[in-house]
């Protein structure tokens, strides 16, 4: 799955366009390296995201092509 798309659907980010703006202004690494939001990702690859001062870590554990709000947290595991 794309990575903009899996951000996404696993409403670590809100909206779509968002995501394609943050991974091209090099706020979010796949496994340590800048990603583009074309990106595949799956199972097992670690995801940060910069939100300003904030850095969110996650471990993708599920990819999924739709989730419900309920359902997305399920999909990744936050890192410390």
């Amino acid at each position: 799955m794309r990575l903009d798309k899996y951000l996404k659907v696993s409403r670590l980010i809100k909206r779509r366009t968002v995501a394609n703006d943050a991974a091209d202004g090099g706020r979010v690494l796949v496994n340590g390296q800048p990603a583009k939001p074309s990106k595949d990702v799956k199972p097992g690859d670690v995801i940060e995201i910069r939100f300003g001062a904030r850095t969110v870590k996650v471990e993708i554990l599920s990819v999924s092509e739709n989730a419900t709000k309920a359902d997305a947290p399920a999909m990744y595991r936050e890192l410390i």
